[in-house]
C-alpha cells in the first residue's frame, strides 16, 4: 500500500486536494410559474442551486444586479448569498412559499403556481446544498458569488451534455424524474466548480498559486488531508525538499503569512466543521486535535476564527432551521464527489 506521501506526488496537488470537495444535498424543489413572480431567497449558510427550463427568468445577485437567464441556464450560490429570481425585475419579490410544497420523494418537493394546461411556464429546479469544507477554507472564500454554468461552456465539455439531460427531464413528467434531476444537479454543481477551479479562477497569486506551485502544492495538500497531524516546519521543508529558512521564505512570499499560522488556521477551520456539523463536543476536538487542555484549544480557536468555540455552539443551536415539510425526516441525498 502506497503511504500518503506517495499519494501526493502521483497526482496534481490541486487535484489531489479536490478529490475530497463534496457536495451533501440537503433539499430540491421543482416549481413551475407562469405569469408576474418574484422569490427571494434570504442568505443561508448552505449552497444555493437554480436550474431553468421552459421560459426564461431573471436573477438579482447579491450585487444588486439583474441579469436574464434563459432556458437550460443553471447557477450556484456557492456561499447561499441572499439573491432574488423574478419573470421580470420590476416584480415585488416575496419570500419563497415553502409551505405551500407538496412532498413528492425523499427530500424533494413541488410548487405550481401555474395550471397544468398551461404551456408557456418557467420550470424551476432548485436545490439546498452543503459543502464539507468549512466556509472559511481558502477555496471557499475565493468563490465568486454567483457562478453559471453556461460561463464555463468552452472550458468543460461535459456541461452542456449535463444542461441538456436536465432540460429533458424538466420538460418530461416521467416517473422518478425529480430524482433524477436531484442526481444530475448534484453532479452539475460538482462540475461548476471543478471547472471554475481549473479554468475560471484566474488568479495568479495568493493561495491558488501556492497550491498550483509544485513544491507548495504538494505541503498544501498534505496539511488538508490531515489536519489532525500536528505539523512542524521541519516537516513541512522536508516534504518540499529544501532548508527550513527557504521554506518558510518562499510560502510567506506566497501566501502571506507563515507555515505555522496557516496549519493552525486550517486545524481551527476543521474543528469549526466538527461542532457545526457533526455537532462535536469542544473536548472531543480539541482532543483529537492534540491539545493538552480544552482552556488552550478555545484560546487558538478564538484567536483564528474570531469567536470562542463556545460562543459558535451556542449561536448554532439558537440558528432557526429551515421550515419542515409535511413529510416523514428522511436522510440526506447521497453525495456528488468530484472526481
Amino acid at each position: 500500500m502506497l503511504d500518503r506521501s506517495s499519494k501526493i506526488d502521483s497526482v496534481d496537488p490541486l487535484t489531489d486536494m479536490l478529490r475530497g470537495l463534496r457536495l451533501d444535498g440537503v433539499e430540491y424543489g421543482r416549481c413551475r410559474m407562469a405569469g408576474d413572480w418574484s422569490f427571494h431567497y434570504p442568505a443561508q449558510d448552505h449552497a444555493h442551486f437554480h436550474f431553468v427550463a421552459g421560459r426564461g427568468c431573471w436573477l438579482r445577485g447579491p450585487d444588486g444586479e439583474w441579469s436574464e437567464l434563459t432556458a437550460g441556464d443553471a447557477v450556484l450560490v456557492p456561499r447561499g448569498a441572499a439573491h432574488t429570481l423574478a419573470s421580470a425585475p420590476e416584480v415585488e419579490p416575496r419570500p419563497f412559499p415553502r409551505r405551500r410544497c407538496q412532498p413528492i420523494c425523499e427530500s424533494v418537493f413541488d410548487y405550481q403556481e401555474a395550471a397544468a394546461d398551461i404551456e408557456d411556464v418557467c420550470i424551476l429546479f432548485c436545490g439546498t446544498m452543503r459543502f464539507n469544507l468549512d466556509s472559511l477554507h481558502p477555496l471557499m472564500k475565493m468563490m465568486p458569488d454567483v457562478m453559471r454554468a453556461k460561463e464555463l461552456m468552452v472550458a468543460e465539455p461535459s456541461i452542456p451534455h449535463l444542461l441538456d439531460a436536465m432540460v429533458a427531464e424538466c420538460a418530461m413528467s416521467r416517473v422518478g424524474a425529480s430524482g433524477i434531476l436531484a442526481r444530475l444537479a448534484d453532479v452539475m454543481a460538482a462540475q461548476i466548480i471543478r471547472s471554475w477551479v481549473e479554468h475560471g479562477c484566474g488568479n495568479a497569486a495568493g493561495w491558488i498559486a501556492a497550491v498550483r506551485d509544485p513544491q507548495l502544492g504538494r505541503v498544501l495538500a498534505a496539511i488538508h488531508a490531515e489536519p489532525e497531524r500536528d505539523w512542524t516546519v521541519s516537516e513541512l521543508a522536508a516534504l518540499m525538499g529544501v532548508s527550513r529558512s527557504s521554506f518558510a521564505a518562499k510560502f510567506a512570499a506566497i501566501l502571506g503569512e507563515t507555515p505555522a499560522r496557516y496549519v493552525t488556521e486550517v486545524r481551527m477551520h476543521q474543528a469549526r466543521q466538527w461542532m457545526l456539523r457533526d455537532r462535536m463536543r469542544i473536548a472531543e476536538a480539541a482532543q483529537r486535535l492534540g491539545y493538552d487542555s480544552e482552556a488552550s484549544f478555545s484560546r487558538a480557536f478564538k484567536r483564528i476564527v474570531g469567536s470562542a468555540p463556545g460562543k459558535l455552539k451556542a449561536s448554532a443551536a439558537r440558528a432557526r432551521p429551515l421550515p419542515a415539510l409535511e413529510m416523514p425526516a428522511a436522510p440526506p441525498v447521497p453525495a456528488a464527489a468530484l472526481p
